[in-house]
């Protein structure tokens, strides 16, 4: 564990927002008003000055290479020019989407990048749920009608030279080393835990290994469609932190959409809701209904895998008990079938 790791996550947040004050001379700012938004995988600032207002994301230490991070913004751009609205970034001074800096007591260099700030409310969190039950059937339209449109973009667009992202494939859920971790290994669960996800985890490498990585239903995917990443505006409804963007089967997009409501009594109205937006402008078929089960077991263990390779994290500290109950439940019915 480095220093910065045993730093509390408020003395990490002090060296976060002293570097935030730093990285903002790069776009001819200083003396902003900074406020912390979030601090997981990555902190995110508001920043306010003179009636500006935009959002500042400071990237966790070797998440992403830098051509990573700019395959990343380079799909935003694609987005927002196919007509869906995403976070809209502000170039620094130099022109470049992003600057790589360098603060006292951080782990090293990180990568840190502005948005524009974006109006409207969460549609809810993990810890807290969905905000508003009553427009569930309403929002989950939306957001089903939107992930169709991403994938659509996603499965036309010829990828720019030198593109380059994760994949949330057999390999990056279930292989030897997956993007999130481990998940089978995890220290906080007991034995039997640990080895029902060992069998868990075979299951999907192989069952995942099986299918197709055709554009009917793989191309890059946002990956993150939990409700702290849906903004509300209106009747709107659009997407930010692109941070876990990578290729993936569309399944995994929708049932991220879904996974942490699956135990509320308005899930059934949720997930009819998501299927019928996306059918509005993408195809889903009856087989690729028959397949969610296996995609919610993956993106459950990709959880596990989160909080393990974390354990340092408010996140994980919170959330570990829960996590890997939820995973267990889904491994327990999936194995059972």
């Amino acid at each position: 564990m480095s220093g910065y790791d045993s730093l509390t996550p408020q003395e990490q947040v002090g060296l976060l927002e002293a570097a935030a004050h730093g990285a903002l001379r790069e776009w001819d700012i200083e003396g902003a008003t900074l406020g912390l938004l979030k601090h997981r995988e990555n902190a995110v600032f508001s920043v306010e000055k003179d009636g500006f207002r935009a959002a500042l994301r400071l990237h966790r230490h070797g998440y992403h290479t830098d051509a990573e991070l700019r395959s990343e913004l380079q799909w935003m751009q694609a987005l927002s020019d196919a007509g869906i609205r995403v976070p809209e970034i502000i170039p620094a001074v130099s022109g470049e989407p992003f600057v790589n800096c360098d603060a006292e007591g951080l782990p090293g260099t990180i990568q840190v990048d502005l948005f524009r700030w974006i109006d409207g409310r969460q549609l809810g969190s993990v810890e807290a749920g969905i905000d508003d039950v009553d427009a569930v059937d309403r929002t989950f339209g939306a957001l089903g009608e939107l992930a169709a449109r991403v994938h659509n973009q996603a499965v036309s667009w010829t990828l720019p030279n030198g593109y380059t992202r994760h994949a949330w494939d057999a390999e990056g859920l279930a292989g030897e080393r997956p993007f999130w971790g481990r998940f089978w290994e995890i220290e906080n669960a007991g034995k039997e835990q640990r080895d029902l996800l060992r069998r868990a985890r075979k299951r999907l490498r192989s069952e995942l290994g099986a299918l197709p990585k055709s554009p009917g239903g793989y191309s890059m995917i946002h990956a993150d469609f939990a409700a702290e990443n849906v903004m509300l505006e209106g009747g709107d409804v659009r997407l930010i932190d692109f941070d876990d963007a990578g290729f993936g089967w569309h399944l995994f997009e929708l049932v991220t959409a879904l996974i942490f409501i699956s135990g509320e009594d308005y899930f059934d109205r949720a997930r009819d809701a998501l299927i019928a937006g996306y059918r509005k402008h993408r195809q889903l078929t009856e087989d690729d209904l028959a397949r969610l089960p296996l995609f919610f077991l993956a993106r459950a263990t990709t959880y596990v895998g989160w909080v393990h390779t974390r354990p340092e994290t408010d996140t994980a500290k919170e959330l570990t008990p829960m996590i890997v109950e939820m995973a267990c439940e889904f491994a327990e019915d999936y194995l059972s079938n």
